[in-house]
């Protein structure tokens, strides 16, 4: 999962955020650049999390946006990754809803959506890797996160 990352270069690295808005939309630029996935999907992400809370913290630090199977304006599947210098707050009463990873995930049906989610999983319980990857400034440095976890 992560060498797919790199080798279709789905990721960005930035700054910060003024809301945690802009960077659910920007921790999809990838996917919207090889239209994976469209404003439409983005949108629907963006409302569920205003419905639903930050459910997509799913550890502090680590986010996985993502909109409920079927969403609209999703048209393969894959998984972009962010990472940001400045925390991004999903909750201003909450730092545990913090996040500086962003695993944004799209999938074309449930079967996918799944799976997308237990790699994500399976790759995010190495601690080590993690603490890596927090640490991650550019290409370079996530190239060497992601050899040596390979």
């Amino acid at each position: 999962m992560l060498k797919e990352i790199l080798e279709k270069s789905y990721y960005v690295f930035e700054e910060g955020f003024g809301d945690w808005r802009e960077a659910v939309r920007a921790s999809y630029k990838p996917l919207l650049r090889d239209k994976i996935v469209n404003e439409n999907y983005i949108n629907s992400v963006i409302d569920c999390i205003e419905k639903y809370g930050p459910y997509i913290v799913i550890a502090p630090n680590i986010a996985m946006p993502h909109s409920s199977e079927g969403a609209e304006g999703c048209t393969g599947t894959a998984i972009s990754f962010m990472k940001v210098k400045t925390p991004v707050k999903f909750d201003q009463e909450d730092d545990e809803k913090d996040a500086v990873l962003f695993f944004s995930l799209a999938a074309i049906d449930h079967t996918k959506h799944v799976k997308n989610i237990q790699a994500l999983m399976e790759t995010l319980i190495n601690e080590d890797m993690v603490e890596e990857l927090m640490n991650v400034q550019d290409e370079d440095m996530l190239r060497k996160v992601i050899e040596k976890y390979s």
